[in-house]
């Protein structure tokens, strides 16, 4: 999730001023994708796709207030075997907006993108933080169109009578910045943590601006809603399919929390915790994460999933 506040040291990550690019990320940067778009219940929901059309499916999901490209270094490590997509819900990125979102209609776009993409048969789908919300909704409610969902950090908490189920946006989109270089430099990510990699800071900072009247501003729309914790907490034992939770060490899954989601998913879905990381996984750890998609993809290939009681 991303607003419009920084500190000199998320200022400076941003820059990545003085900081070396390694070989892997310019490789990853470099391999070939499309923007491609398809219109969901009347709004045009832009994509990026890397792959050849017609193998297994990827479908990558952001964060709130965040686009596609926070996947760009990671989702483009998967294109040599998959088809891959990363999503930009509407009221992110490049789609359009919408009066009112809802987890049902972010459920409809993620499997729309997945048909438009041309992938063989039902696609896995990864998201982080609200992405993990709409991954984790599509696997309740469409399990029979996907193959399986992938939760990164999300919390799921039991339902709290003093918790509002869900609430409105807290980030601000007002701002407008005379440059690009300016809107960088105020770019933070919400909650903030300890660690990021430069690199990947100053490209997810660069794709997250758009050009209006004065100057430049955030391309999310500050109407999106985000889920409260206990949201989903009715959906964790309505999932058919294979699902997966990745936990961040230093991250809003707790311990506590991950054994709760075990619990409601019937005991069969693994808890992975993903060493060192924040919040948000991809921007400090991206490595780890690809390295965990990978281990926990390969066991999903060659392995019958438990079924619960």
């Amino acid at each position: 999730m991303s607003t419009t506040d920084t500190t000199s040291d998320t200022r400076e990550a941003a820059d990545g001023r003085g900081d070396h690019v390694p070989p892997w990320f310019t490789a990853a940067l470099a391999v070939p994708y499309t923007d491609e778009a398809v219109t969901v219940v009347g709004v045009d929901i832009h994509y990026l796709a890397w792959g050849e059309p017609g193998r297994p499916g990827l479908v990558f999901v952001h964060g709130g207030a965040a686009h596609a490209h926070w996947w760009t270094h990671v989702a483009a490590q998967f294109a040599g075997v998959y088809r891959v997509a990363a999503i930009d819900l509407s009221g992110h990125g490049d789609s359009g907006r919408r009066d009112y979102y809802s987890l049902a209609t972010w459920c409809e776009e993620v499997v729309t993108v997945a048909e438009d993409a041309d992938m063989a048969g039902p696609p896995i789908v990864i998201g982080h933080s609200m992405g993990g919300f709409v991954a984790l909704a599509t696997a309740a409610t469409r399990g029979d169109q996907i193959a399986g969902a992938v939760i990164l950090d999300s919390a799921v908490t039991a339902p709290d009578p003093e918790m509002e189920t869900g609430r409105r946006s807290e980030f601000t989109n007002s701002k407008v910045y005379p440059d690009t270089e300016t809107a960088i430099a105020r770019f933070r990510t919400v909650p903030e943590q300890d660690h990021y990699e430069p690199f990947v800071m100053a490209h997810v900072a660069a794709n997250s601006l758009v050009e209006v009247d004065g100057g430049f501003t955030w391309k999310f729309d500050p109407r999106i809603f985000l889920p409260a914790r206990s949201a989903a907490h009715d959906l964790l034992p309505r999932v058919a399919c294979r699902i997966a939770l990745f936990r961040a060490e230093n991250g809003l899954v707790t311990a506590d929390i991950g054994a709760y989601m075990y619990e409601r998913l019937g005991r069969v879905a693994p808890v992975i915790e993903i060493p060192l990381a924040g919040h948000h996984l991809m921007l400090d750890q991206p490595l780890l994460v690809v390295t965990a998609l990978r281990t926990l993809l390969a066991d999903w290939e060659h392995s019958v999933p438990f079924e619960r009681d």
